[in-house]
């Protein structure tokens, strides 16, 4: 049995720091959802009394902008001089990866009014690489609307769909196939054997092509929004 020498202070036991305090919210919510995150519920998975919570965040909204600025965070920053394509593209692949991991997230990444810093410089860079790539302020807010737009929307149906692998995938579109008249849906049909129940199919594929099209008709616009 080991004893503290005399004098040395006892450790503090679930001591609190901001970033703690988001990063067990972003865990709780990433389990549950945001509908379950209260105080309460943060402090119990903290080890602590309710009321601790309030020496850093004063209501739950404030820790829902922390979180929020903690998943910017995540996503990959078109670094300088980076050719804005290249950049958006990674850029796009990166925050599709972090909605995945924070599926709450999508309901809020817009919708704060109080970003972070990590917000703020999230956005400045996109901004500022594709105005260094040639595009107007008109243009570049054009861009991010149309790539925001489609990141979102594909996360959110990619999350809604009824499968997460190729074997749930088959079993889906299988047990559709079985039921339904296929000379009433002969183009539902032919998707689903000749695409959906190819081998080797994956539903995530087609985020990158989509993203390609969408890159595509800015390269193409660009010059012309001023």
């Amino acid at each position: 049995m080991t004893t503290e020498p005399a004098g040395t202070p006892a450790p503090r036991r679930n001591s609190l720091s901001k970033e703690g305090v988001l990063r067990a919210a972003v865990a709780l919510a990433d389990e549950a959802g945001t509908a379950a995150l209260s105080m309460r519920r943060l402090a119990e998975r903290l080890g602590v009394e309710a009321m601790s919570l309030y020496h850093h965040f004063r209501k739950k909204d404030a820790i829902l902008d922390g979180m929020v600025d903690l998943v910017f965070d995540e996503i990959e920053l078109p670094p300088d001089g980076a050719d804005w394509r290249a950049a958006m593209r990674r850029r796009a692949v990166s925050m599709r990866g972090a909605l995945v991991r924070h599926p709450w997230a999508i309901s809020l990444m817009d919708s704060r009014k109080n970003p972070g810093r990590a917000t703020l410089r999230h956005h400045n860079a996109v901004i500022g690489c594709l105005r260094s790539g040639g595009f107007s302020i008109s243009g570049a807010a054009h861009a991010i609307s149309v790539l925001d737009s489609y990141l979102y929307g594909f996360a959110l149906q990619e999350l809604s769909l009824p499968f997460t692998s190729p074997a749930d995938l088959e079993d889906v579109a299988g047990s559709i196939l079985r039921q339904m008249p296929r000379d009433e849906f002969p183009h539902l049909a032919e998707m689903i054997v000749d695409r959906a129940l190819k081998p080797g199919y994956a539903y995530a594929e087609e985020f990158e092509i989509g993203l390609d099209l969408i890159l595509d008709g800015l390269q193409r616009h660009r010059e012309s929004w001023r």
